[in-house]
């Protein structure tokens, strides 16, 4: 009885297989057709292009429509619309709104199916043109600017604009099938489809135009309109644009374009200020990486050693970096260090193996309680261990690992404070040697 059950089974398996093998044969039948019902001969790039179509097979029912646009040999687009019974149907394909690309002649390719997996196709060639917009319109967050047609693809406004100027472009619906579009800044270019603000800046402030191609996504002006000693600042994002050059001891140094310098925070390690507003490099000769911060309002000094920031060498020059809790330029508060290394600040370099941090109590370093070290370079790596670092402070200790701080580490002596307002100075000698630095600190 087993066997025979067991026989039934592999013979339906084996009538099953067979149908498998069969089944190419049935497919491919019925006879589709298509009909298109409204005219589609042009359309504007950006248009939501609208067809009609009537679809029908009298042996097999249907399945799909395709809708297919075609920029030469390459599908740009494709809808797809269910068709269950014969009829007509109506749909929209977007004709994609690209940079670069000139008017011309594209191909929307309709693909009927039905269930049987047979397929017909139309083509149709059309006629591609760029919108002609009336005008475009940039948007500011406290203001919306007309931008008036100057040329083919070409928009502008002139207005009496700040020196910096953050919108996005946006362009109107151009007939009937057309949608409005915005043009924005994605990764540092112009991007359609985004409404992130585009940094246009111009050398000053005053009357001056605002303007977009809409075929190239050229626009301007983008006039990075700082610069320090004559070396223009490289924008990084929004908030934070960086130089990197050379400095010179005593040299006056000239900051162009930031029109409220005066409120600035000026580092007093790298730099003097007079009570005019004349600066002056404080810092040994050398190459710096000067990063401004126009969040917090402040110049990030760095010594560099050819393309990269400095380290400390095993003969003392270089560079020294604090990381760690409690000290934090300009303002503990707004941006303390803490153990984020990619905030570790950088001693200025005095020449002679000697290294200087300023702080001003209850400001950029806390008056009761700290917690950081000195490394031997902007990372985790080398570092000033608590046999490496002395000092006859009596305000200020060296960890050991096992008075309240780990080694290296320095912390406020118990009962000791500092004095809110007042400048502490710490310098950090390495004259003779890395593992026998000495540290002071000086309150002014």
């Amino acid at each position: 009885m087993k066997r025979y059950l067991i026989n039934i089974l592999l013979g339906t398996i084996a009538v099953v297989s067979s149908c498998k093998k069969d089944e190419k044969y049935v497919y491919q039948i019925g006879d589709p057709k298509i009909e298109l019902k409204s005219a589609i001969s042009a359309a504007h790039f950006g248009d939501s292009l609208v067809f009609n179509v009537s679809v029908s097979d009298s042996e097999v029912a249907l399945s799909t429509l395709k809708a297919q646009l075609y920029f030469t040999d390459d599908k740009v687009t494709e809808t797809t619309i269910r068709t269950k019974e014969n009829g007509d149907y109506s749909g929209k394909i977007y004709v994609p709104f690209l940079k670069d690309i000139p008017d011309g002649k594209a191909t929307i390719k309709f693909v009927l199916q039905n269930i049987s997996q047979k397929k017909t196709e139309q083509s149709f060639d059309i006629d591609l043109s760029r919108p002609d917009f009336p005008y475009l319109t940039l948007v500011t967050e406290s203001k919306s600017y007309r931008m008036e047609k100057t040329g083919r693809n070409q928009y502008a406004a002139k207005e009496n604009f700040p020196f910096s100027v953050k919108g996005y472009i946006q362009a109107p619906k151009v007939g009937e099938q057309g949608n409005s579009m915005n043009f924005g800044w994605v990764n540092n270019a112009i991007t359609l489809g985004s409404t992130l603000d585009i940094p246009f800046s111009n050398s000053t402030s005053g009357v001056y135009s605002i303007a977009l191609n809409t075929l190239t996504y050229q626009a301007s002006p983008f006039i990075i309109a700082y610069a320090i000693d004559g070396t223009v600042f490289s924008r990084l994002d929004d908030t934070h644009f960086r130089a990197e050059l050379n400095m010179t001891k005593g040299n006056s140094v000239t900051i162009d374009g930031i029109e409220d310098l005066k409120d600035w925070w000026i580092d007093p390690d790298f730099f003097s200020q007079s009570a005019d507003g004349a600066i002056t490099f404080n810092g040994v000769n050398g190459k710096y990486r000067i990063t401004a911060d126009f969040a917090l309002k402040y110049f990030v000094v760095e010594a560099m050693a050819g393309n990269d920031l400095a380290k400390l060498q095993e003969d003392g020059t270089g560079a020294v970096w604090i990381i760690g809790e409690g000290v934090g330029k300009p303002k503990v508060s707004s941006n303390q260090v803490g153990w984020n290394t990619d905030k570790a600040l950088c001693l200025a370099p005095l020449g002679n193996k000697k290294y200087q941090i300023t702080f001003r109590a209850g400001e950029s370093i806390n008056t009761d309680n700290i917690n950081f070290k000195f490394f031997h370079q902007k990372g985790w790596g080398g570092e000033f261990g608590g046999t490496d670092v002395t000092t006859s402070s009596d305000l200020v200790f060296v960890g050991d690992g096992k008075n309240g701080r780990d080694s290296g580490n320095l912390g406020i002596k118990t009962g000791k404070m500092l004095e809110a307002g007042k400048t502490y100075t710490f310098t950090l000698d390495l004259t003779a040697g890395n593992k026998k630095a000495v540290l002071t600190v000086v309150p002014k």
